[in-house]
């Protein structure tokens, strides 16, 4: 069984037992899943989230082993406070999924359609192909970077980064890819500059204990579509929380709910 005690004269909580995890967007839809199914399968789940509150809430819905942390991947800030958190409160990371993202900054509520178009490269708003950026790929690294030395002192740690098929160059140069079409230089393209953030760490980590991962879950409904998926978060978390408790498998891979994805 778990073994956390809480020291009085910090506060800080001291794991014995269990593996740490810390999982970023946390509070909602994919993340909350990950995050949940983790804790069920005997980790201690760090709730990541850019409010607080949200985070909180989240964490109490998931039980005793879940804990809210703020945590803004644009704010070099937050992401540096964090890694101090977890360091000073619980002295080890074994995972991070890195799963916050954003698929536009356009108005709430509209159509996946609608969010396809605006993605086109040729009308693209370039303020919005940087802000889909700074989140997915530039806050990817920036909170892999200011956890690594947590990362490397766990005898065997995962980074799992929360990709998507859309990302894929492979798929997407066949003619026959039913997301060809939505192929854009916002969210989609992000995605594959994720893949390629995945890989980077992969190769310069591969001779470390720490493996690097890009999987994804799938065409979840989530607001990132405004819910327009065909999958529930149930079924999206699913390939998440498999590469994440894989003990065995290779580092630097990239797959989705039914098996590897081509880069």
């Amino acid at each position: 069984m778990v073994q956390q005690n809480e020291t009085p004269d910090t506060g800080s909580i001291i794991t014995k037992d269990k593996s740490v995890a810390l999982v970023t967007g946390a509070n909602q839809g994919i993340g909350f899943q990950v995050a949940k199914e983790l804790a069920e399968h005997g980790y201690i789940v760090l709730v990541g989230s850019r409010n607080f509150e949200n985070g909180e809430k989240a964490a109490k819905s998931i039980g005793q082993d879940a804990y809210a942390i703020q945590i803004d991947v644009t704010d070099q800030a937050s992401i540096n406070a964090a890694a101090e958190r977890i360091q000073n409160e619980f002295g080890r990371l074994d995972l991070l999924v890195n799963n916050a993202a954003i698929s536009n900054t356009g108005t709430p509520g509209r159509s996946l359609e609608e969010m396809v178009n605006s993605g086109r490269a040729s009308v693209a708003s370039l303020d919005e192909v940087r802000a889909i950026y700074e989140t997915n790929v530039f806050g990817v690294i920036a909170v892999t970077q200011a956890l690594l030395p947590i990362l490397r002192k766990a005898p065997a740690a995962k980074i799992v980064n929360v990709s998507s098929g859309v990302g894929s160059l492979t798929l997407n140069a066949d003619p026959s890819f039913p997301y060809r079409a939505g192929f854009g230089v916002g969210y989609a393209a992000s995605k594959t500059a994720l893949n390629a953030v995945t890989l980077s760490f992969a190769i310069e980590l591969e001779s470390t204990n720490i493996k690097v991962y890009a999987a994804s879950p799938g065409f979840t409904a989530t607001a990132l579509n405004n819910f327009a998926g065909t999958e529930t978060v149930e079924e999206g978390s699913r390939n998440i929380v498999r590469v994440a408790l894989e003990e065995n498998g290779p580092t630097g891979t990239f797959s989705g709910p039914d098996g590897p994805f081509p880069w």
